[in-house]
């Protein structure tokens, strides 16, 4: 209550304290998904909460622009990636696996346009839905030490089960944040490795477009 509020006076201060304004306020400051439904209600043409015009609101960097979204830049060189080395890396990373409960033992590994390679293995939970996979794994520390500005170059997934084990649909999207389209992805498929660039493994991946 107490952000909203000051979204309400910080909307006068800018746009005005007209009475319709004020009424458009009061219809959204019961609760905060009334501002996440103005913005969300702009990609299906519609609004539900009308809740007055925030010009100095910036979103993603950009004010006035909605969420903005590195998805699959292009406008990147792509170096030529050592795919047989970094399969080496996926593989040490997976001697690292915590998989008490399926024994399917994962390695990733990513190499950044810089050329800097980071690893990472899955780590599964009891409680079966928290596990984070090896290609997540390694996102996640690539971000964590480099930030969100990293671009990935080609990725390789290893396992230790001799079975196919191409990277699973979350995966997929969460990775399409900062992957070159063009980027190599190897991994094991039932007749030994294969090799896919990234946009023909997750062709209709999710974008967010306000």
């Amino acid at each position: 209550m107490l952000i909203l509020r000051k979204l309400a006076a910080k909307s006068r201060g800018v746009a005005g304290s007209s009475p319709a304004s004020l009424r458009a306020t009061q219809r959204c400051k019961t609760s905060l998904p009334g501002l996440v439904s103005e913005l969300s209600g702009r990609r299906e043409g519609r609004v539900s909460c009308a809740f007055p015009a925030l010009p100095w609101l910036a979103i993603g960097g950009v004010a006035g622009k909605g969420l903005t979204s590195s998805f699959m830049p292009s406008a990147i060189s792509n170096p030529t990636p050592d795919l047989d080395g970094l399969l080496e890396q996926a593989v040490q990373a997976a001697r690292n696996s915590y998989s008490p409960y399926s024994g399917f033992r994962v390695g990733a590994a990513l190499q950044l346009t810089t050329g800097e390679v980071f690893t990472g293995t899955n780590v599964e939970n009891v409680s079966y839905g928290l596990t984070i996979c090896a290609e997540r794994s390694a996102l996640a520390s690539a971000v964590s030490q480099l930030g969100p500005g990293i671009r990935i170059a080609a990725v390789a997934v290893a396992n230790l089960n001799q079975a196919p084990s191409p990277p699973c649909g979350a995966c997929r999207q969460v990775l399409a944040e900062f992957i070159l389209p063009d980027a190599p992805v190897v991994f094991p498929a039932a007749g030994g490795n294969r090799i896919m660039p990234f946009a023909e493994l997750l062709p209709l991946a999710f974008e967010m477009k306000l």
